[in-house]
């Protein structure tokens, strides 16, 4: 009979995988805890929280009641013109932590749809009182999302060559790095002087997809400073950040100047199920409230606010609130922070970085620069993955990002992994 592995080769597509040369997927038979457990029997830690969505560990049993509870009671209904209590509950729980500026949640279906619909939001808000402020602003090496709208204002790469010319233009700063602040500020007020941008979109503080990338509050502080003083909207897209990832419950709580719309998914259901989420402030949403049917927000989804999902994020928003998993998170910083000290003079280790519950470092590769297509990643993902451990480097830029639930002894386990790659590769 044949397994798993070898039916999905004869009927899936993998998402970010070349059809050749790749050994054939893993078939993950269980979940639980940090742990993937596969057809052939091995154990597996997850990492990096598959993809970065998953809080508390996969198949927890609160969250899990909690969906099949929701799916006994009420599984779908269509959100215009209803509403039920799961998504009115779970908007008022993220309005408690959002900034105070923060009015009204709209939802949607996952990270890259709640950055369009801010995208169409912060568009619309314009078009609505007749104000031409068409340009976009966005930070170079960025990564939002693989729909139209998220890949225009996202990093010009190979992902998205073969649509460049569909995708709209976009003004984008350098990455603002200690030696490029200055200059990222100056060419920024003098665009905002122009008094036609109309948005400014950015991963507050780390850029997930382009290796990790960290860079500071004080910078990103001036940046919106700047931008409210000349009537420019600030998007923060927290999808990767949020929920408590950098130390905070958002990135964008280590700023003074507020954002004036926020991107949520990834974490925001504890990784159980997909949904976005799209906040936004009062004054936005003015702009909207008319009797001229043309100014509606002409934007739905078919499972938007799914009751399940919201109560899947109801039930991990319990768990994030309490003590135990804030001590589990300082922790997992602790821990991140000795294993920094551990590979500080290592001759393959370069850029050693960490935000919360995010450790990365560059890996010192003769054959190319740090990007993600360095053929490092072909060599070290599978290294890893015999040790029993999931990592999947950025290139070769090597990061962990777990779920709050790992040991100590668990992370050990990851952090030996990375030394016997770094003795070996």
């Amino acid at each position: 009979m044949s397994t798993w592995s070898e039916r999905d080769e004869s009927s899936i597509w993998h998402p970010f995988t070349p059809l050749v040369g790749l050994d054939p997927a893993l078939a993950v038979t269980k979940g639980e805890g940090v742990y993937l457990h596969t057809e052939d029997g091995q154990q597996i830690i997850d990492a990096i929280s598959s993809w970065w969505v998953n809080l508390h560990g996969h198949s927890h049993p609160k969250i899990a009641e909690a969906i099949a509870e929701q799916a006994r009671t009420l599984e779908h209904v269509i959100f215009a013109g209803f509403t039920h209590p799961p998504a009115v509950a779970l908007a008022e729980r993220l309005l408690g932590h959002l900034p105070d500026n923060q009015s009204r949640i709209f939802y949607s279906d996952n990270g890259s749809t709640a950055v369009e619909v801010a995208l169409k939001m912060a568009m619309q808000f314009w078009y609505n009182q007749g104000k031409e402020k068409p340009t976009i602003v966005a930070l170079d090496g960025s990564y939002h999302g693989d729909t139209f709208g998220s890949m225009s204002v996202g990093d010009r790469s190979p992902f998205s060559a073969p649509f460049d010319r569909y995708l709209f233009d976009v003004e984008f700063l350098e990455f603002p790095s200690r030696e490029k602040e200055e200059a990222v500020l100056e060419r920024f007020t003098q665009l905002c002087q122009s008094g036609r941008v109309g948005a400014f979109i950015f991963e507050p503080l780390i850029q997930g997809a382009s290796g990790m990338r960290m860079y500071r509050a004080k910078l990103l502080d001036a940046l919106i400073e700047v931008a409210h003083a000349h009537e420019v909207i600030c998007i923060a897209d927290e999808v990767m950040t949020g929920f408590a990832r950098t130390g905070r419950f958002f990135a964008s709580d280590y700023l003074t100047h507020k954002p004036d719309i926020f991107c949520l998914s990834k974490g925001l259901t504890g990784g159980a199920l997909p949904m976005g989420v799209t906040s936004c402030t009062e004054a936005i949403m003015d702009a909207y409230r008319s009797e001229d049917l043309l100014k509606t927000f002409f934007h739905g989804h078919s499972f938007t606010a799914n009751p399940m999902a919201c109560a899947a994020a109801l039930a991990s928003m319990d768990l994030l609130e309490e003590e135990a998993c804030t001590q589990q998170r300082n922790q997992i910083a602790a821990s991140h922070s000795l294993f920094m000290d551990r590979l500080q003079d290592h001759p393959k280790v370069e850029n050693l970085r960490t935000s919360g519950t995010i450790v990365a470092f560059d890996y010192v590769d003769k054959r190319g620069d740090t990007n993600y297509f360095n053929e490092a990643r072909h060599r070290l993902y599978p290294f890893f993955i015999k040790q029993g451990v999931l990592l999947r480097p950025l290139g070769n830029v090597v990061y962990v990002l777990p779920p709050y639930c790992i040991t100590p002894e668990q992370l050990d386990v990851v952090y030996n992994a990375i030394d016997k790659a770094l003795e070996k590769i």
